[in-house]
């Protein structure tokens, strides 16, 4: 980012713009802390970063928290899971993220909008779209609670056919299927029916702005391809060709963007 670029305007916050490191996140922490019944004991400078009580039941609980900018930095610092128990942070991209850490994604607090993805479903993926309205699926580590997903039937359908959204909490690392090796896997949940007009992989490349996007360049190549820069056209030839689907598509209108 430049510096003299913003960065995404928050709503409910002490704080104008989203933070930029982990500084930030402690002080939008002090927010919210209240909300989620923690009481601070001490912000210090040795690990974990703060020590802090939480209303359970009718007793508190100690939690040790670990404060950081993107949760994938707890395992970049070498932290020790044991010492931990709780990381709060502004972007949540760890998948792999061990199952006693509980993980306090902030920007789900501060108004921060969706991201817009497209979504390859491969042809042996078909029969689980028609068939299922929440889905285990195989997604980005970018991806964040609430994000909109535009499900691409690929070969031989080439077309976009489906509104989902993640409306998991954390990504799971499990194996493949279609590869060797692992995946990130999440829950995702139908927005409305199959669209009653698909978008073709020769509209776009047929779109005056879209056929130079690198995702059409690529030839939709990749499981998870991230294209907010380009929802406005998108979002406005799905409208346009699906009158049964604007009042679902009304809540993704492209000016509630995120960066």
């Amino acid at each position: 980012m430049k510096d003299n670029d913003r960065p995404l305007t928050l709503t409910n916050a002490p704080l104008q713009y989203a933070p930029k490191g982990e500084m930030g996140v402690v002080f939008l922490f002090a927010k919210i802390a209240p909300k989620l019944q923690f009481r601070i004991e001490e912000i210090r400078a040795a690990y974990p970063d703060c020590i802090a009580y939480r209303h359970v039941g009718d007793r508190e609980k100690r939690v040790r928290i670990e404060f950081e900018f993107k949760s994938s930095n707890f395992r970049l610092h070498r932290h020790d899971p044991k010492q931990c128990d709780c990381i709060v942070c502004w972007h949540h991209d760890w998948a792999a993220v061990p199952d006693n850490l509980e993980v306090i994604e902030l920007k789900r607090f501060f108004g921060v909008p969706f991201k817009v993805w497209v979504q390859v479903a491969i042809k042996n993926q078909w029969d689980a779209l028609d068939r299922g309205n929440r889905l285990s699926w195989a997604l980005s580590s970018r991806i964040t609670h609430g994000d909109l997903l535009l499900m691409y039937r690929g070969y031989p359908n080439c077309s976009i056919t489906d509104l989902f959204r993640f409306t998991d909490s954390r990504l799971r690392r499990g194996l493949a299927g279609w590869r060797d090796g692992e995946a990130n896997f999440g829950q995702i949940e139908r927005l409305s029916s199959r669209l009653d007009s698909p978008i073709f992989l020769t509209d776009m490349r047929n779109h005056k702005v879209l056929r130079t996007a690198p995702f059409i360049r690529q030839n939709m190549q990749g499981r998870g391809l991230l294209v907010s820069e380009y929802w406005p056209y998108l979002y406005a030839m799905l409208n346009e060709r699906n009158p049964k689907h604007r009042r679902v598509l009304a809540k993704f209108a492209p000016e509630r963007l995120s960066a």
